[in-house]
């Protein structure tokens, strides 16, 4: 059995979760293996129905009034019950910020290697995969052993698509032996985001803006372009350090990783650890004063030029489009 772990919000899998499905059923296919996928929170079981083109055939709920919210001992401390109840194949799980260290306490709890940010993954004797290293900047091909091969699907490394229309998924409940000391960490209040506001991570469009923009209230016109296209604003590390922009809005390693089908970045010079979070942008467009900054250099289209002289142009022709 193929074990797939999903994150869900709205009755649904996530875009990380979806990719770990999509990377799961290829293997089910391959090794024959049926695929199952785990979830946990009040809602686990209304995913099912979503569930039914992604060849997916048993969801595991897990039931515990104390994982209504993020608890990430006590999420791995679970889905390790589940595995030695179940003993899968393989545990695929999303590179997310919360699937990565979900996934780790898994490790750490079976003493499992964890394959983490895997962009291919081949069945075989041993397992073989290709995976993101230094931040994506580096593919390491490397060979899993194991009882159970742990990995994590590096984000946007695959398109989330669906299989062929499939039969219903059947739920099964796990309920776990969890202590109070498994629910140490845990999240105990939200700040809700601002109502309207297109999530960075979901946005189809997104305008970032880096030190070029010049001052936070410099952000006004990107924020409007942004607006204008049905999309939102992303930050390089530099404007979060200066506390022109909040760092939910930032774009990079150590920020959210992004897959807009356009990327707007303005006076972004394009480091590293930036390029790293924009990478998966089906397009590029690079406003710079500098033709060879890193981030020019990777663009699929740039101007060469002051952004503050370029972008009211750009608004004025898109309203006028409109």
């Amino acid at each position: 059995m193929i074990l797939v772990v999903v994150e869900h919000e709205d009755g649904a899998p996530d875009r990380l979760s979806s990719e770990a499905l999509t990377i799961g059923r290829a293997l089910a296919e391959t090794t024959g293996e049926p695929l199952h996928a785990v979830a946990w929170g009040p809602a686990a079981a209304t995913i099912a129905g979503t569930l039914a083109t992604t060849g997916v055939a048993v969801l595991h709920a897990i039931e515990d009034p104390r994982l209504a919210d993020y608890a990430p001992e006590a999420i791995g401390k679970s889905i390790v019950g589940l595995i030695e109840r179940e003993r899968p194949v393989a545990v695929i799980g999303p590179s997310s910020d919360r699937g990565a260290e979900v996934m780790a306490h898994v490790g750490a709890r079976t003493g499992m290697p964890l394959t983490a940010n895997c962009t291919e993954i081949r069945p075989g004797e041993p397992w073989q995969v290709t995976r993101q290293r230094w931040g994506g900047s580096l593919l390491e091909e490397a060979r899993v052993d194991g009882p159970v091969r742990l990995l994590t699907v590096a984000p946007h490394a695959v398109e989330p698509a669906d299989g062929p229309a499939g039969t219903s998924v059947t739920v099964q409940s796990f309920a776990p032996e969890l202590t109070d000391r498994d629910l140490r960490v845990r999240i105990t209040s939200r700040v809700p985001a601002e109502v309207g506001r297109v999530s960075l991570a979901d946005a189809r469009v997104v305008v970032g803006g880096g030190r070029g923009v010049g001052s936070a209230e410099g952000f006004a016109q990107l924020d409007e372009l942004a607006a204008l296209l049905g999309g939102t604003v992303g930050v390089s590390r530099v404007v979060t350090s200066a506390g022109w922009r909040p760092h939910a809005q930032q774009v990079g390693q150590t920020g959210t990783r992004i897959a807009p089908d356009l990327y707007i970045a303005c006076g972004i010079s394009g480091a590293i650890q930036h390029i790293v979070g924009c990478r998966a942008s089906k397009a590029i467009l690079a406003i710079n004063t500098d033709r060879d900054a890193p981030m020019v250099t990777r663009a699929t289209y740039a101007v060469i030029g002051d952004l503050h002289a370029i972008l009211p142009a750009i608004i004025a022709e898109v309203r006028a489009a409109q």
